[in-house]
């Protein structure tokens, strides 16, 4: 077998066994019979952060908290909660950091505007720089008469 075909069946490999293990993730008693709020359950368990994990959501963690977050999500969808008071519920026991994207306020606006800030600078920078290369790139000025006269008398002399 090649080099190249080796790599492409290891890496496929590695691509279904990263995916396989997001779908076992959620275990089969904590599916819901109804369809339509087991998919409002699984769209709520991928906003929230897993605690012990951090940078997954609970719906791919595998975790024994991320678990008991997922069955709490389920049983508040079932008992009527639309998806916010659901998610309002998991941030007042557990606080903002448990949303994997944080909401727009007073305490995140730093959060939201620094790459908005840091691209404003960025392209303040770049048009300073532009109008600088541009202004020393401008067409020179006409020789004088002096200038003339001595560029004639260099030329003649060859």
């Amino acid at each position: 077998m090649k080099k190249s075909n080796l790599f492409r069946a290891l890496l496929i490999s590695a691509t279904f066994a990263l995916q396989a293990t997001a779908a076992l993730a959620v275990n089969p008693d904590e599916v819901l019979a109804d369809p339509k709020l087991e998919k409002r359950a699984r769209e709520i368990s991928a906003e929230l952060r897993c605690m012990v994990c951090q940078n997954e959501s609970i719906d791919d963690s595998n975790a024994e908290l991320a678990r008991d977050l997922r069955i709490l999500v389920r049983e508040r969808l079932t008992k009527g909660d639309t998806d916010g008071q659901v998610i309002d519920f998991v941030v007042d026991r557990y606080g903002e950091f448990v949303l994997l994207k944080p909401r727009f306020n007073a305490q995140t606006a730093l959060l939201w505007g620094f790459p908005v800030i840091i691209l404003l600078i960025g392209g303040g920078a770049l048009l300073v720089a532009f109008r600088r290369r541009r202004a020393a790139g401008t067409a020179p000025q006409p020789l004088s008469e002096s200038e003339k006269a001595e560029l004639s008398r260099l030329l003649d002399e060859k």
